[in-house]
């Protein structure tokens, strides 16, 4: 019996039948013992023995039973755990370049350079599609720049130890380095020569600050990003520097005034974009405490942080409602923008719920992208409507006499 039992436990419904067994078992000894009172006093005394021992067996064999399904449970829970480690080091690995490219990342700077047009030709009526191309790519490249430099400072000061999807330790340091300063001189030429094209000198100087802004937030011997300015720089930079420069640079041949449109959309658009950075370090807290990086996160710790982005996502959509009451913003890009909320919405329920997990509050600053990029594409289509829709004349027939 014992011997069929543990095979069965062996197959993992042991437990049960044990259970079930002594179940039995007691009822079938109680008779026994019943039984004993009605027989003579040896025979009492020897049924009473067999019983005992037949109780002690069975008590050992329970003991044994419920010993090893623990142990089976343990074993389980171990291979389990191996095997979801193992899981994530294979999802890791096949991520790896994919997490490396950060392609969702160059939203950043595509949102700028459509906002700023659209803004321009709400107040123009002209757009030009080969600049804006131009734009795109240069743009494009800075950002490289902006993410492989990045990389390799954090590498030098120890900051992406952990981090599996630096490009440093996939290529090493040296190619790492030489390509970042490359994307830059060939950023920097795009954007030059679609300034002189333009003839917007005012363009190139706001771009040439934004550059700065990303320099001074990471490079030595600045790098204001470890004293937690990280963010009030990416506003600026993103923000008031880049949309406003993008926006004159589609302006047409004459330089435009500074609108208060232009200035509200680029506040927009910085905020949404430091929301990205700054939801990119809720994972990294440890490692970035570890060499003194001092970013909000670090001295907000992961609740506080949570609390801070549901106040920015807040403050987005409050200011959006303001700038409309206001009419600094057309009405047609406060209800596009409205339509927004719920992915808002689910970046602050996504942080709240996961800013103690490690492992998924990496997807925050993906969650942020996404409405960086809804964002902006409302925020622009908006703009452009104004202008489209100012155009087209109401039919005579809805128009009421008081």
């Amino acid at each position: 019996m014992a011997a069929a039992t543990f095979c069965s436990i062996s197959h993992g419904y042991g437990v049960n039948k044990v259970n079930y067994y002594l179940s039995n078992r007691r009822n079938i000894n109680s008779i026994r013992i019943y039984q004993v009172l009605s027989l003579p006093d040896a025979g009492q005394r020897a049924l009473c023995t067999r019983t005992c021992f037949n109780e002690t067996a069975i008590r050992q064999l329970h003991s044994e039973g419920v010993h090893h399904g623990t142990l089976l449970k343990c074993r389980a829970e171990h291979t389990e755990s191996s095997i979801e480690e193992e899981k994530e080091e294979r999802i890791s690995t096949a991520t790896l370049i994919w997490r490396a490219i950060k392609l969702p990342m160059y939203t950043v700077a595509l949102v700028p350079i459509t906002v700023g047009s659209a803004a321009a030709y709400m107040q123009t009526g002209q757009y030009f599609g080969e600049r804006y191309l131009k734009l795109v790519v240069s743009s494009v490249f800075i950002i490289a720049w902006l993410n492989l430099s990045n990389d390799v400072y954090d590498f030098d000061t120890g900051a992406d130890k952990n981090k599996k999807e630096s490009v440093v330790n996939l290529v090493g340091r040296t190619g790492t380095h030489i390509l970042a300063w490359l994307l830059l001189a060939l950023g920097l030429a795009g954007l030059t020569r679609v300034s002189l094209e333009a003839g917007s000198v005012r363009s190139i100087s706001l771009l040439a600050y934004a550059i700065i802004c990303g320099y001074i937030y990471q490079c030595p011997p600045f790098r204001l990003s470890y004293l937690g300015l990280g963010e009030p720089l990416c506003f600026a930079a993103f923000g008031p520097f880049a949309t406003t420069a993008f926006y004159w640079l589609q302006g047409g041949p004459r330089e435009m005034s500074l609108s208060s449109t232009i200035l509200s959309s680029s506040i927009l658009v910085g905020l949404t974009t430091s929301l990205i950075l700054f939801c990119s370090h809720f994972h990294q807290i440890d490692d970035d405490k570890a060499v003194g990086k001092r970013s909000p996160l670090v001295r907000l710790g992961t609740e506080g942080g949570a609390k801070a982005v549901k106040v920015a996502v807040g403050l987005l959509y409050s200011l959006l409602f303001i700038l409309g009451l206001g009419q600094t913003l057309p009405f047609s890009a406060v209800v596009l923008g409205a339509l927004t909320l719920p992915m808002g919405k689910l970046v602050v329920r996504f942080v709240e719920e996961n800013h103690r997990e490690k492992r998924k509050i990496f997807m925050a600053k993906y969650y942020c992208v996404r409405l960086h990029t809804l964002f902006g594409g409302a925020l622009a289509a908006g703009l452009f409507a104004a202008r489209f829709f100012a155009r087209k004349q109401l039919p005579h027939a809805i128009i009421l006499s008081p």
